[in-house]
């Protein structure tokens, strides 16, 4: 669902939208450290990544993270569009940061930094992309917001 207060998208604008998917699947993924206890309990959740410049937009999804899933969901973008490296990646204490690079399949890089908060059962992190299209500086911000719905997933739908 594409949000954006009513103002028309910009061709600026549209040139960003390859990074929609980025800045959700950087967000999403939160970086993480392996660690005895999992940082995040499983179970049902619900996120809602947001691009909040150079223009607003939000998705709201839910996902069953089983203990499995947790470093996967943690570690990495669940996403075919980027491979994302994060030399800096800690979470601890109940604050998360990370610093790397995504590179799309075209070999364009973009530079990403996050920091936020997280408990059992919810997180929060805001990040900044900072690329270059056609030799111009572009920045960007977005933030996540996640948290656990219930202990168990629903049911698969039935056919």
């Amino acid at each position: 669902m594409a949000r954006h207060g009513g103002a028309a998208i910009t061709p600026y604008m549209a040139t960003m939208k390859p990074f929609t998917p980025l800045l959700f699947a950087v967000l999403s993924t939160a970086g993480a450290a392996v660690a005895a206890e999992p940082p995040i309990t499983p179970g049902y959740w619900e996120s809602t990544n947001a691009v909040v410049s150079p223009y607003h937009q939000a998705t709201t999804e839910r996902r069953c993270i089983t203990p499995a899933d947790v470093d996967r969901f943690l570690s990495g973008p669940i996403n075919h569009h980027y491979t994302c490296v994060y030399p800096t990646r800690r979470i601890a204490g109940g604050k998360i940061a990370m610093k790397g690079v995504c590179t799309d399949n075209k070999n364009r890089k973009v530079e990403v930094s996050g920091r936020g908060t997280y408990t059992a059962t919810s997180f929060h992190m805001d990040a900044n992309i900072a690329a270059s299209f056609l030799g111009i500086p572009v920045s960007g911000r977005a933030s996540t917001d996640a948290h656990r719905l219930a202990d168990a997933c629903p049911a698969p739908a039935a056919p």
